[in-house]
């Protein structure tokens, strides 16, 4: 009697939290959809978020002092991102049209000794400034959730996954994590102004493009712009900076 007791009681309080925690998921869908092609659908991207959302509160485990909401989040956004791979919806073009940009910043900021302009990096690229901010524009959707996934990358995954869930007490991971968070503050310091206010506004400030236009009073079409660069311009830094990656 006792232990059907307590199974229904487990089985109350998961589905409580998963119930809680829903509108996490369709907040953490919403946004990734925003930048993503009309073709894909926002229920499929709310589905996979409550994959991750279960996943999360069967495997969570108070003891390692990270709050539960912090914990979903990462394996709400991991498991959409995963889905998204498998759809491999990002065209091969865009992919190449990204990579190509980082490698003009790399090469302009490594000839110039400083921060790339946007009119540099056009020119590295042999296109004129209003095809580069269309570029730009078009890339927009291969930046999802920032840093966490490169599609030229092994895999599909990023810096921010190297470090494995059972591994994250590690002296060796700690230090990693600790060196990661300096190089990306180092990356996000050397940033044009404008750009690390996109990303303060949508990263921390938790603020959609379309709600940055307003505060900064420009066009969405630009804050868009000015968000994938930024991105991009971190990637082409990481790529430098932190190049051997446990694994590879």
């Amino acid at each position: 009697m006792y232990c059907s007791a307590h199974i229904e009681d487990v089985g109350a309080e998961r589905e409580r939290l998963i119930l809680q925690h829903l509108p996490q998921v369709r907040l953490i869908a919403r946004r990734i959809h925003e930048r993503l092609p009309a073709s894909v659908s926002l229920d499929d991207l709310v589905s996979a978020g409550i994959l991750g959302l279960i996943a999360a509160i069967d495997n969570f485990d108070p003891s390692q002092n990270v709050q539960l909401r912090t914990y979903a989040e990462h394996k709400i956004r991991g498991a959409i991102l995963d889905s998204l791979r498998d759809l491999d919806w990002a065209p091969r073009e865009k992919r190449r049209k990204a990579r190509r940009i980082e490698t003009a910043i790399t090469a302009v900021e490594q000839r110039m000794g400083r921060t790339a302009a946007e009119e540099e990096i056009a020119e590295e690229l042999g296109i004129g400034i209003e095809e580069y901010q269309a570029w730009l524009a078009e890339v927009q959707g291969l930046t999802l959730s920032g840093f966490d996934y490169n599609p030229e990358m092994e895999n599909g995954r990023s810096v921010l996954d190297e470090v494995a869930d059972d591994e994250e007490h590690w002296p060796s991971s700690l230090f990693e994590s600790a060196e990661l968070e300096r190089i990306l503050a180092e990356a996000i310091e050397r940033m044009p102004t404008v750009e690390r206010e996109v990303l303060s506004l949508y990263y921390k400030e938790e603020l959609t493009l379309r709600e940055i236009a307003q505060v900064m009073n420009v066009h969405l079409s630009r804050v868009s712009q000015l968000k994938s660069q930024a991105i991009l311009r971190l990637r082409a830094f990481m790529q430098k900076r932190w190049p051997n990656r446990r694994g590879r």
